[in-house]
């Protein structure tokens, strides 16, 4: 008798440590997940000297490169010359807060060089007065610039080629592909009344080979653009990207 008295009692006791636990994990709220952080103006800062540290940062952009093209469907001897602005000679475009064109040019290049690279073509990463533009042959040549940090209230981005033309149609089509994607991508205005003669007298065109299509880009102005050119230079690749592939496809 002793001994089933023990054993009732124990039982009652483990029976009410069970349901006191169960209680504590049922009134226990459950974590709540972390949304993803979204850009908007509250949480984009202003420039700062440490934002010369360029780091891809991810991006939500509305065209995707495998629905473009898939890496299989490219031929490895396609060629295309992606120009660092002014990589190797000056710092371009300064802000205030030290932060060069150079640095923000550099950063959106070294992207796209990565992105085509995986879409299977081969890629030159050309600096702005680099030899190699002599006579250069490739598919594609696109020079990657960014507008200044003094022009208050001016939002944009443009693209151009060479006034006169050996190979105008092609050209056309490179610039407006570029247009098309690169606005879908990020979601920046046209700034066509800004496109100077610098652009379009753009010393590479005159070095390159003639019949090599090529376009310069202005990807944005590093005052009212800053949050898009310098805070998510992945997205600015994946639009320059997409016009380079749509290009591309139109020309087999």
């Amino acid at each position: 008798m002793l001994s089933l008295a023990g054993l009732s009692l124990m039982s009652a006791v483990a029976l009410s440590v069970w349901l006191v636990v169960r209680e504590n994990l049922s009134s226990t709220p459950a974590p709540a997940l972390t949304a993803r952080p979204t850009l908007s103006e509250s949480n984009v800062l202003p420039p700062t000297h440490s934002d010369r540290l360029l780091v891809p940062m991810a991006d939500h952009a509305t065209h995707d490169l495998a629905s473009i093209v898939s890496a299989d469907d490219v031929p490895s001897s396609r060629r295309v010359g992606i120009v660092a602005g002014h990589a190797g000679y000056d710092p371009g475009a300064v802000c205030p807060n030290g932060l060069t064109e150079a640095e923000v040019n550099m950063a959106v290049v070294r992207i796209v060089v990565e992105l085509l690279s995986q879409q299977g073509y081969q890629v030159d990463l050309l600096e702005e007065f680099d030899t190699r533009l002599k006579g250069y042959r490739a598919d594609a040549l696109v020079s990657i610039h960014a507008d200044s940090c003094e022009v208050p209230g001016a939002s944009g981005f443009k693209v151009a080629r060479v006034t006169h033309s050996a190979i105008p149609e092609a050209e056309d089509r490179l610039v407006e592909c570029l247009y098309r994607e690169y606005e879908a991508v990020t979601g920046l205005p046209r700034h066509p009344n800004s496109i100077t003669d610098n652009m379009t007298n753009y010393h590479a065109f005159h070095e390159i080979d003639p019949y090599t299509p090529g376009a310069i880009i202005e990807i944005g102005f590093m005052l009212e653009d800053y949050a898009y050119i310098v805070r998510r230079p992945r997205m600015i690749a994946r639009g320059i990207v997409n016009g380079i592939l749509c290009f591309l496809q139109q020309n087999p």
